[in-house]
């Protein structure tokens, strides 16, 4: 889809990186928002702060433009006809292009490794991932496509505010109809995943969304150490639930991790079981931690882009153990158009099976991009928090050849800038236009909301702002985890006192555990402090929280 970071887990690095040279080379809905006002916007993907040409206090600027789509927040607009020349785009330095993104995994794993004493590899730290870790409560179409909501405030630093555009779809029902799912689970049984809290916790995760699933949704299992098996054919789930749990069960581990036989397999079963009119998926369950097969792994990702473009088949990649080659399940995930998530704990796992994929196999959005346009009348900086994986080229924002993001029933996808706005500047800041495919009809869709700077004139900490603070706190927080400097940091010590402010408020375990993280990597990031570093911590998710 778009170029990704290469990294890996520290201590397995070195294995890791012979084993795949090939990819080496290459909710939480917490009441009160913050500022009001339709807003957002989107910045280069490779992170940096972008100064407008010419941009320095009192410039001429040029005239303020409308952005592509309507300006109206959470209007929807068809796509326009080729050739057609509905906007005068801005210059490209004032547009902001990616894929949308709902991976959560570097959040979660991050979190195991701190719960366990280490930092985690900058690297392998996406702020992204942390920030959708947490569902906003935003508002939800009616339909299959978004709710645009948008807001901001100040961060206190220089005229920089912070910029928040929120995304979201309508919940799935539960009880209503949907299309079926046909799911093909690989399954990791190597050696490796023998360490408690590795395949004993998907073989608990296979059991507890063998009693989610309906009737007419089906089931293929394949499992991979040095080869691949299948040990069940695609199955209607109906009458075959206890004929799924004694295979289930039956998963032991044995020998080593060749990945691409397990992928190859498992795609070759998903295809020979496919069904039309259902949500076709492999779901992909390991440590991603390969260490034989393909040493290409460039073939592996072709075949997962295959299967998506000829048959819509994508992939979600399930993450477990302390060590995870998190860099390989992503490209993976994103390769097959999906979105990856990591558990390390029973409650976890309940989230991920019983919670969210039962519900998510329906499918709101396919290939869905943002594209946020920034005025350079009022704008003289900008700067996306994370997404630099998820770059997309400006001009590329309607070519609907060019692969955006899966999004699913119930998702929420947050982007967030930090803008520093021109002294005295007044009107809107920037539109931001999310543009998605049906998936059923694969016919074009846009809707769009702008943010003005009257809407930013309230502080990021003033209170009655909890939702905007906790993005800004995971930001924040991910921003230090890997050495960055965004304007307004107010410290971790700080941070974390923030995020117990809000788990007192709203009773939110999870925000708790989030208050916990940023403590345990206060105390790592001392003045000695280094990755891999040992120190006590406990970072556990707890079970039963409403804002999960």
């Amino acid at each position: 889809m778009s170029r990704r970071r290469v990294t890996v887990d520290g201590r397995r690095g070195a294995r890791f990186r012979a084993a795949i040279a090939g990819v080496l080379v290459a909710g939480l809905a917490v009441g009160g928002c913050g500022a009001s006002g339709g807003s957002h916007d989107a910045s280069r993907a490779d992170g940096a702060g972008r100064t407008a040409p010419g941009a320095s206090g009192g410039g001429a600027a040029e005239p303020g433009y409308v952005a592509p789509g309507t300006a109206t927040p959470g209007a929807d607009a068809a796509a326009p006809e080729e050739g057609e020349q509905r906007t005068r785009p801005p210059a490209p330095d004032y547009l902001s292009t990616f894929a949308l993104d709902v991976d959560t995994a570097s959040y979660g794993y991050a979190r195991r490794a701190l719960s366990e004493g280490r930092l985690p590899e900058p690297a392998t730290v996406r702020p992204e991932e942390f920030v959708n870790s947490f569902r906003p409560d935003y508002p939800r179409p009616a339909d299959n496509g978004f709710g645009v909501s948008l807001d901001g405030a100040r961060t206190g630093k220089d005229g920089w505010s912070l910029v928040r555009v929120g995304l979201a779809t309508r919940g799935a029902d539960r009880s209503g109809a949907r299309p079926p799912a046909a799911l093909t689970f690989v399954v990791d049984i190597s050696g490796s995943m023998a360490e408690p809290g590795r395949l004993d916790l998907v073989k608990e995760s296979l059991g507890l969304l063998t009693d989610e699933l309906r009737d007419d949704d089906s089931i293929a299992l394949v499992t991979f150490s040095d080869e691949a098996e299948t040990r069940l054919p695609m199955t209607r789930v109906g009458d075959s639930r206890g004929r799924i749990r004694e295979v289930v069960d039956s998963l032991a581990t044995t020998s080593s991790t060749n990945v691409e036989a397990g992928v190859r397999t498992g795609y070759d079963v998903a295809v020979e079981g496919r069904r039309e009119g259902a949500t076709n998926r492999v779901v992909l369950l390991s440590d991603a931690l390969a260490n034989t097969g393909e040493t290409d792994a460039d073939a592996i990702l072709r075949r997962i882009d295959e299967e998506r473009r000829l048959h819509g088949i994508t992939l979600f990649g399930v993450g477990v153990g302390s060590e995870y080659g998190d860099d390989f399940m992503e490209r993976l995930a994103d390769k097959g158009d999906g979105h990856t998530t990591y558990v390390s704990t029973s409650e976890q796992a309940r989230k991920v099976f019983v919670d969210q994929l039962p519900a998510h196999v329906e499918l709101r959005a396919r290939d869905a991009k943002a594209q946020v346009a920034f005025d350079r009348g009022t704008v003289e900086n900008f700067r996306l928090i994370g997404y630099e994986n998820r770059e997309v080229a400006d001009e590329d924002f309607r070519n609907d050849g060019v692969d955006g993001g899966e999004v699913g029933a119930g998702h929420t996808v947050t982007a967030l800038y930090a803008v520093k706005t021109r002294p005295g500047a007044k009107g809107r800041v920037a539109t931001a236009t999310v543009r998605w495919l049906d998936p059923k009809t694969r016919a074009p869709h846009e809707r769009s909301g702008t943010v003005a700077v009257e809407a930013l004139s309230a502080g990021v900490w003033d209170g009655g702002h909890d939702s905007l603070q906790l993005t800004a706190i995971t930001a924040y927080f991910a921003d230090a985890l890997r050495g960055g400097d965004l304007p307004g940091d107010p410290g971790l010590a700080t941070l974390a006192q923030r995020a117990e402010a809000i788990a007192g408020r709203s009773g939110s375990a999870v925000v708790r555990e989030l208050a916990e993280a940023v403590r345990q990597a206060e105390r790592l990031l001392g003045p000695t402090a280094e990755p891999g570093e040992s120190a006590s911590g406990d970072g556990e998710l707890k079970s039963g929280d409403p804002y999960s």
